[in-house]
């Protein structure tokens, strides 16, 4: 039983971070900023 229970709550974890990176990748946010904002459209960097 508390196999199932940590399973599942595991499952969520996983799926609110997933909802959450889609949710920024949609907004124009990305984690995989490398700081070159002549390539990426979304950058908050100011230089």
């Amino acid at each position: 039983m508390g196999t199932i229970v940590t399973a599942v709550v595991l499952s969520c974890i996983v799926g609110l971070i997933i909802r959450k990176m889609v949710q920024d990748k949609k907004s124009g946010k990305s984690m995989q900023c490398g700081c070159d904002c002549g390539c990426c459209s979304g950058c908050g960097h100011k230089e």
